[in-house]
């Protein structure tokens, strides 16, 4: 299929929208936590739209020392919602910054030796973790499929699962019955279908739109300069170093996709991009950035490997940034359609790292027992994060991510079942960066 300007536009628009949900989640999360209030909060979401954009496009302009160079979205980090929160309450909104920036320096400074971990990533841990990662994702979109909020008395309404299965059958049918450049876009066609069907129900809300500003610029330290608080600035270290370890799992899935072999070179101006992006975040008042997972089944589904749509969609997240009212116009798709797009996506994501682990072989008793154990991990923490509510809060931060419980499983288990890699050529080419 031939990739024009107009059809890699839209394909930048699919991914947008698939991400825009997650993106938003973050400043409303940590800002509601903080009691921002609505000019506050107004600035917030902008900022955090135009700097996705920014940090997108870090990591596709691939330079001698910044950017992966894969189809890959940024997003703020959903895992750095409740430490910011903390340190917010705790030492105030200067410190949230002052943390997020010395983390971004971190990030920075310890990108060329994080990279020589590639070695601790074969298939069986990577597509453990991709799996874990689409998997854990999943209850996110059965809840919006419901209405968003699971404790609502009006929760599982059977319109709200009208609009999010109607969703899913439009995404399905496309796929089925459609060709080249509209088989692509169908989780785009199927958000569009569901938020028509939403309005002639009455249920699409404007409000945003009408709320929203005209116009709005980035403006540098708008909370007022940071502070640099010790215990603030490890704990956002330690955040940096989780949203690596994710980082780490979608470049591997969108290498496998592309088909493109990530070197160790790649991950380091991958960190790099990611910490410059941090780095940008705290110093125009927004969070920390990561690799969204939830575009990589995006990839998969639309069969467009090249970066020219993320391009695009880098672009429009700017602009949207500075329009807030034009931004506001994907906050109108309902709930459960989001829902409907997003159980497919996750769903892909996780049929991708099952492709993965088609690499590895089962015939291995040892290599079972890491991927059952891991993702036992993985599913079971992230369903009952309270299990170790009687631990110290820096071991909390660890076991309540599923993802990450499962990263690490993974690579301990690999590690004392297969040991490291025997001398090979990707081994050496680690070797000679170092």
């Amino acid at each position: 299929m031939k990739e024009t300007n107009s059809r890699s536009a839209v394909l930048g628009l699919q991914h947008l929208l698939a991400m825009y949900a997650g993106a938003v989640a973050v400043p409303l999360l940590i800002g509601t936590g903080l009691g921002f209030n609505e000019a506050q909060m107004t600035y917030l979401i902008s900022i955090d739209i135009f700097m996705c954009g920014i940090a997108t496009l870090l990591q596709l302009v691939v330079t001698r020392f910044f950017g992966i160079g894969l189809p890959v979205v940024l997003g703020c980090a959903i895992q750095a919602v409740s430490p910011l929160i903390l340190i917010g309450t705790k030492s105030g909104i200067s410190a949230i910054y002052g943390a997020i920036i010395a983390a971004g320096i971190f990030i920075v400074l310890i990108a060329g030796i994080f990279s020589k971990i590639k070695v601790l990533f074969p298939p069986l841990v990577t597509g453990t973790v991709i799996t874990v990662i689409g998997l854990t994702l999943i209850p996110v979109a059965i809840t919006k499929i419901g209405g968003g909020d699971a404790a609502a008395a009006n929760f599982g309404d059977p319109t709200n699962l009208l609009l999010g299965f109607v969703t899913i059958a439009l995404i399905i049918g496309v796929q089925v019955f459609g060709k080249g450049f509209i088989r692509s876009i169908a989780v785009l066609i199927g958000l569009i279908g569901g938020t028509i069907l939403a309005a002639l129900l009455g249920l699409v809300d404007l409000s945003a739109i009408t709320h929203a500003p005209v116009f709005h610029l980035p403006q540098p330290f708008y909370f007022g300069l940071p502070t640099f608080d010790l215990w603030s600035i490890v704990l956002m270290i330690i955040i940096s170093i989780v949203s690596l370890v994710e980082s780490t799992g979608v470049y591997f899935a969108l290498g496998d996709i592309t088909e493109k072999p990530i070197t160790g070179n790649d991950l380091k101006r991958g960190y790099r991009a990611e910490g410059l992006a941090v780095i940008l975040g705290g110093i125009f008042n927004t969070f920390p950035y990561t690799g969204f997972s939830q575009n990589v089944g995006l990839v998969q589904l639309s069969g467009i490997k090249t970066r020219r749509p993320i391009f695009f969609s880098a672009i429009f997240l700017i602009v949207l940034g500075l329009f807030p009212k034009v931004g506001a116009i994907a906050q109108i798709i309902p709930e459960a359609v989001l829902g409907g797009g997003m159980l497919v996506m996750f769903g892909m994501v996780a049929v991708q790292g099952m492709r993965m682990l088609s690499k590895v072989d089962f015939m291995n008793d040892k290599n079972l027992l890491v991927i059952a154990v891991s993702i036992g991990f993985g599913l079971g923490f992230n369903m009952m994060p309270t299990l170790f509510s009687q631990m110290p809060e820096t071991v909390q931060m660890f076991t309540g991510n599923g993802i990450v419980m499962s990263s690490l499983t993974a690579i301990v288990l690999n590690l004392f079942f297969n040991g490291l890699p025997k001398e090979t050529d990707e081994v050496t080419e680690l070797s000679l960066q170092q």
